[in-house]
């Protein structure tokens, strides 16, 4: 009787296999999943998560052939009640070879330097020497953590953590000069709250009513440091359209130079920008000569998560997150599904 089922199992071993890759194949619910076999939700879900845990997350083989891994953090739940952080690993090393989709690596819960250097510092010696590149954020808690676990591998700063820099202090000028002229936080009728969209779309993607807004809001001496801002923004924006890296990484190079040089004092946001990037402009510009790192597939993950996190209708225990997680985004198919 063991080979249908484990002992006093709900379960059997067909349904547990069925469950599973109806989990991670098909992206099914739990409740799915339990209406299926025909048992309660909590019996189905430690099924799943059991088998899950044993069969694929326990493999040591899935962390075979990573070079290139990029830490972020996530929001895991939305309530006020509890640490609703977690740090990410991703592995890049498919997305930056082509050779298919990034994928989760592992989520550890809390958000610091030292979550990050336990996850490091745990793993086979043999395997953290084989890493090559670390794409990260700028929080200087990571890069402190790659120096010193990882010294031979390269930092990168990847490009939607700097754009969301030089955004932030774009949003960030617009709201002082706004508070200086008006006394009050934007309102509708107010032209630079009216362009705060334009504002960060991309020069050449404007529409005809955007540019409008943008020449109204120019054409104000009083808004000056909100144009030299924009202008910033829109350089940064435009080196990493660029298709030619080399050409890419120069422009970049003459941006850095530009916000970390005689920058006038009253452009507070832009000076506070130039000290981030003349600190982090070794890892800004690597990514030039190493293209392939950016937070894109992180960014996909997270929204896979997203909709996990919705499907679920949110989640209670951390735990059950981590591997639910890691069955979802884990890139685990072809375990399952060789023909995949």
């Amino acid at each position: 009787m063991t080979r249908a089922a484990t002992r006093r199992a709900k379960i059997s071993r067909l349904g547990v296999e069925w469950a599973l890759r109806g989990i991670v194949i098909d992206h099914l619910t739990v409740t799915c999943i339990a209406a299926g076999l025909g048992v309660s939700w909590s019996a189905a879900n430690t099924a799943v998560l059991h088998e899950g845990q044993r069969r694929l997350i326990d493999d040591p083989a899935r962390f075979d052939g990573v070079t290139t891994i990029e830490v972020d953090e996530h929001v895991w739940r939305h309530t006020r009640r509890g640490d609703k952080y977690v740090t990410v690993i991703i592995d890049l090393t498919p997305a930056r070879e082509k050779t298919g989709p990034a994928r989760l690596l592992a989520i550890i819960e809390g958000r610091s330097k030292t979550v990050f250097k336990q996850w490091l510092a745990a793993r086979p010696k043999d395997w953290t020497q084989r890493i090559e590149v670390v794409a990260m954020d700028g929080f200087s808690g990571f890069k402190t953590v790659a120096a010193e676990e990882l010294p031979d591998a390269v930092p990168v700063m990847d490009p939607f953590h700097v754009v969301r820099l030089a955004g932030d202090a774009l949003d960030q000028c617009r709201r002082h000069v706004q508070q200086d002229l008006f006394g009050r936080r934007g309102m509708k009728n107010n032209p630079l709250y009216r362009a705060r969209r334009a504002l960060y779309t991309g020069a050449d993607l404007l529409t005809d009513k955007q540019r409008f807004r943008l020449e109204a809001v120019f054409g104000s001496q009083e808004h000056v440091e909100v144009e030299a801002t924009w202008g910033i923004y829109q350089r940064i924006v435009a080196a990493y359209r660029e298709p030619e890296k080399k050409k890419a990484k120069e422009m970049m190079q003459a941006v850095i130079t530009s916000v970390t040089r005689g920058v006038p004092v009253d452009l507070v946001e832009l000076r506070r920008l130039g000290r981030t990037l003349k600190q982090r402009a070794t890892d800004v510009l690597a990514f030039f000569d190493r293209p392939g790192t950016s937070n894109g597939p992180t960014e996909a993950i997270n929204g896979r998560l997203e909709h996990l996190r919705g499907s679920a209708l949110g989640f209670r225990n951390l735990t059950h997150y981590i591997v639910r997680s890691l069955l979802e985004a884990g890139e685990f198919r072809p375990a399952l599904h060789p023909q995949s």
